[in-house]
This record gives structure tokens, C-alpha cells and sequence, in this order.
């Protein structure tokens, strides 16, 4: 089989990977990731991957790539990671109550002959509602300022929500790995 690498630096997605107990080295991919005019959450997260995808395997022939990406909408705007207090504060009052969708795109790439099999996967999220001390307390707590939303859902962001509706909780932390064991089969290359 061959080996494996992911196209990221998230310690995230590292750990979610982890997992599924496969032996894999990681290559952060540096790409362009803005949006492209009209182009919706979905289209981009999907996109995104596969220009992920397309950068590492320019560094590593024989490979399976692995390479995922997310993008997260509230009320039609893309959220990007608040990078810091001020902002993630002023994210999580905007989400108050309300949803938010989550699109996490997901690509696999055999480097050897650039062939690769996308997914997408969507989680939305339904936020309680939040006082400002709730949520001043959270991001004090947590600092989530790396961190699509301004929450960290395998954390204690968990308490912010009121319910996830989607196919894979992992998903919604970057790494949709139901989708990933399957397109892994598909090249030959099973995790069971």
C-alpha cells in the first residue's frame, strides 16, 4: 500500500487521523484560500482540498494525499478563525441562538498518477442562547482564536450548542473520517 500523507499542520486533524491507527507523515499545505467570486461554502471547502491536495503531492510521488478543508457560514457570510479575543467574542454573540453550517471538504489524491476521489460533508450547528458573560467565560477558557466559529467542539465549545445534526462529529473538527475510510478503500488501501 501506499504511504500516506496529510496535507495539513492542524494538530486537529492529526489527532482525528490518529484514529483510524494509520501510519501517516504530515505536510502543511501553503495555498491561496480565498473564495472565488459566487462560489458558495460548499464549493469552496471542496475546492480547497483539492488545492491542498494538488500542492503536497508536488512533493511526494507514490503517495496517497490526504487533504481536507472547512468552511464555516452563518446567515450566508463565511466565518473565518477570529485570531483573537475581541473577535471570537463578537462571533459567538453573532451566533447566539441561531445556526451555523459547516462544510468540511475532503480529498484523497494518488500523487503517482494525480487521480483523486472527493467528499463533501456538512454539519450544522445549533447554538444556545449565550449571555455575554457565557461567552466571555467560554473564549477566556478556551481561546479559540484558531478556530473557525470561535469554538472548540471536542472541547468545552460542546456546551455552547443546543444540538449537531450531520452524518460524522469528526467532520465538524476538520476531518470527516466516515467519508475518509471510504475513499481510502476505494484506492486500494483499507483501514480494516
Amino acid at each position: 500500500m501506499k504511504k500516506l500523507v496529510l496535507a495539513s499542520s492542524s494538530l486537529y486533524r492529526q489527532q482525528l487521523l490518529q484514529k483510524l491507527r494509520l501510519n501517516f507523515i504530515t505536510c502543511p499545505a501553503e495555498i491561496d484560500e480565498s473564495a472565488h467570486a459566487f462560489e458558495s461554502g460548499q464549493e469552496l471547502a471542496v475546492r480547497l482540498s483539492i488545492t491542498k491536495a494538488k500542492s503536497v503531492a508536488e512533493h511526494y510521488g507514490e503517495h496517497l494525499i490526504i487533504a481536507s478543508d472547512q468552511v464555516a457560514m452563518h446567515e450566508g457570510q463565511q466565518l473565518r478563525k477570529p485570531g483573537d479575543r475581541d473577535t471570537a467574542i463578537k462571533q459567538l454573540s453573532r451566533q447566539s441562538g441561531l445556526q451555523v453550517k459547516f462544510h468540511t471538504g475532503l480529498c484523497v489524491m494518488d500523487s503517482a498518477n494525480d487521480r483523486y476521489l472527493t467528499a463533501l460533508d456538512t454539519c450544522t450547528v445549533y447554538f444556545r442562547q449565550l449571555g455575554s458573560e457565557q461567552i466571555r467565560h467560554y473564549v477566556d477558557l478556551e481561546q479559540p482564536y484558531d478556530c473557525a466559529g470561535s469554538f472548540k467542539s471536542e472541547g468545552l465549545g460542546i456546551a455552547l450548542f443546543e444540538k449537531i445534526e450531520g452524518d460524522d462529529p469528526n467532520a465538524l473538527i476538520g476531518l470527516p473520517l466516515i467519508k475518509l475510510v471510504s475513499l481510502l478503500a476505494q484506492f486500494g488501501h483499507p483501514v480494516l
